[in-house]
């Protein structure tokens, strides 16, 4: 059945309400293009029939809402993604933070943990683990769980050790893990000085004062209005001279909050907020 365009928008701004209203999960500034994919994706498991279908089955199904839950959720993301921002991070930023006599993280959104252990290991191998403490968040509980595990897929760790390589990596990746038949587990220590914990960027509120904020990746799903939120937010959660690190597709570029950072690294979209911002 087609649906007409103007009223998959008004089922899709429906269901988003009811989620809100129901759940206190508020997709409402999402991209509504990424929304509608992941909607669509749903349905087609699913077997319901419109948006209006899932929203009534997200109403009175908690399992249901759960796993729209899991669909709505950001979770694509690798150890070491993007190699010249890691080598960037290891030999520009790192020396710079190690000027402090300790310095915190915050990995906002951080999905399954793949860029925090990442983080971790380039503390490592800078000697400043001790020193640095990494906040890690998302609003997904579940995934936090799996990155509180710190598991991947063997199949995954062929890529993660050549982009591991190519970040300037000092040791064997091996170094870094154990092995099973299908997972590889990293070693305890990655995970001493890491804090995960439940935070939603949309409707949570400050978490300072850091001296990093690592958010990649997550600003393009969504709209302009809440790109300005949150990059308002985090300008109130760095401290003055803290980095701000985003995603290859994104930037500060017409940002409301663009005149409060200096870039640092256009290419690898690293900014520092201005001591007088």
């Amino acid at each position: 059945m087609n649906v007409h365009p103007e009223t998959e928008r008004i089922e899709l701004r429906l269901l988003l309400e009811a989620i809100y209203l129901k759940y206190g999960y508020d997709f409402r500034n999402y991209s509504m293009a990424h929304l509608k994919r992941r909607a669509e994706y749903r349905l087609s498991l699913s077997g319901l029939a419109s948006i209006s279908q899932l929203q009534h089955a997200v109403l009175h199904d908690e399992k249901m809402f759960l796993i729209f839950l899991q669909d709505l959720s950001i979770n694509v993301s690798e150890m070491f993604r993007d190699p010249p921002f890691y080598k960037a991070l290891r030999n520009e930023i790192l020396p710079m933070l190690g000027t402090y006599p300790s310095f915190k993280i915050w990995h906002a959104g951080c999905s399954a943990g793949q860029e925090v252990y990442s983080m971790a290991i380039l503390l490592h191998e800078a000697g400043m683990r001790e020193r640095g403490q990494i906040y890690a968040t998302d609003f997904n509980r579940a995934i936090l769980e799996q990155a509180r595990e710190a598991a991947f897929p063997l199949a995954q760790l062929k890529d993660y050790t050549t982009k591991y390589q190519q970040a300037g990596g000092e040791n064997s990746f091996a170094d870094y893990y154990t092995a099973d038949d299908e997972r590889a587990l990293l070693c305890s220590f990655l995970k001493e000085r890491v804090f995960f914990s439940e935070h939603n960027l949309v409707t949570d509120g400050v978490f300072g004062e850091m001296h990093l904020i690592v958010c990649r990746n997550v600003l393009i799903y969504f709209d302009r209005e809440l790109q300005d939120r949150v990059v308002g937010l985090f300008v109130d959660s760095l401290c003055p001279g803290g980095f701000l690190c985003l995603g290859s597709k994104e930037s500060l570029k017409f940002s409301r909050h663009a005149e409060k950072f200096e870039v640092v690294r256009e290419k690898e979209k690293i900014y520092r907020k201005r001591r007088d911002a």
